[in-house]
């Protein structure tokens, strides 16, 4: 059924472990207070999943792949068809230039926690736009894609609907409130955050213009094992069609031209370096590399109009398909 055999332990994690874990807590609440960082940590995944997903097909099939990001979508906390306004045919163009709904410097080029922490909501307020523009021009030329459209909100937020519901019917209002919370609800807002977090972490000082310092790239192990290889940004940005499982192959053969200020070990040592130790040391700070942004080349080109591509491109995409 999957395109790569590699997707065989995607299928484990959405499957299997993700609501496996949800029911598991619906039986036993009382575990919940221990066991959220780990139901955030799988939601999250789903986040990362519905990415991979759309860019590469999980399944052979067009309808399994229509169910899959309808299914992944009842886990992350939006409906995966968002990718493909803000991220495919906005991010993947422009890659933090002007015009791009997810750009980094909206509003100042400097790095701390408070910027980061806050690129949530402005970057969330931004592509609101081009997400509505999609679903009116899918309205207007492809009632099809607009049912689907339709129907992955209603599915996403009646499922929550039901499981809030569900919750206080087995446990009462306090503890199923409670419960849902912290089963679902905050999940899922952290795996939207998260993910935004991650994209502001990987363009944040890097050079659009430049052919290979455009990404910033993770290497650790356990964090790509876990995150289906997401840290390997360059490769993916150059490559948005290779499956994930492939990415380590192709950062090897990028890693030499990519500057070393842009490639680190550890995430974690990343944000404490970052956000901790460069507010006594602050060259331990990110600088910027190359030109950001805001500062094109004289020679360089760039094509906002990402509201013109016709909805059939866009309907090509593993999430909608």
């Amino acid at each position: 059924m999957v395109r790569n055999p590699a997707d065989y332990r995607t299928l484990l994690w959405t499957f299997v472990l993700t609501p496996g874990l949800l029911i598991f807590l619906y039986f036993r609440p009382d575990l919940v207070v221990y066991l959220w960082p780990l139901s955030c940590y799988f939601a999250l995944s789903c986040g990362i999943v519905a990415h991979n997903h759309n860019h590469t097909p999980t399944f052979k099939s067009k309808g399994a792949n229509q169910f899959f990001g309808t299914w992944i979508s009842l886990f992350y906390g939006y409906p995966t068809f968002a990718w493909i306004p803000t991220h495919n045919l906005n991010h993947h163009k422009l890659v933090n230039k002007a015009g791009d709904a997810t750009i980094t410097w909206r509003f100042t080029n400097r790095h701390n926690a408070l910027v980061a922490i806050t690129y949530f909501f402005v970057s969330s307020y931004y592509q609101s736009e081009p997400i509505k523009t999609f679903i009116r021009k899918a309205k207007e030329k492809n009632p099809k894609l607009y049912r689907q459209i339709i129907s992955q909100y209603v599915i996403v937020y009646g499922t929550h609907a039901l499981l809030f519901g569900l919750a206080v019917a087995l446990h009462g209002f306090k503890t199923g409130g409670l419960l849902w919370l912290l089963a679902a609800g905050i999940p899922g807002f952290f795996a939207l955050w998260t993910i935004m977090l991650f994209n502001y972490e990987q363009h944040v000082h890097a050079d659009p213009f430049s052919r290979h310092n455009h990404s910033r790239n993770f290497e650790g192990k356990l964090l790509n094992f876990l995150l289906f290889n997401n840290g390997l940004h360059t490769a993916h940005h150059e490559n948005a069609g290779t499956h994930w499982a492939d990415l380590p192959k192709v950062h090897a053969e990028l890693r030499p031209h990519i500057d070393p200020r842009l490639i680190h070990r550890s995430v974690w040592w990343y944000w404490f370096q970052q956000y901790v130790l460069a507010m006594f040391i602050p060259k331990l700070g990110t600088t910027q590399v190359g030109r950001p942004g805001f500062e094109p080349p004289d020679t360089d080109t760039v094509d906002t109009r990402t509201d013109e591509v016709e909805l059939g491109e866009a309907g090509s995409n593993a999430a909608m398909v």
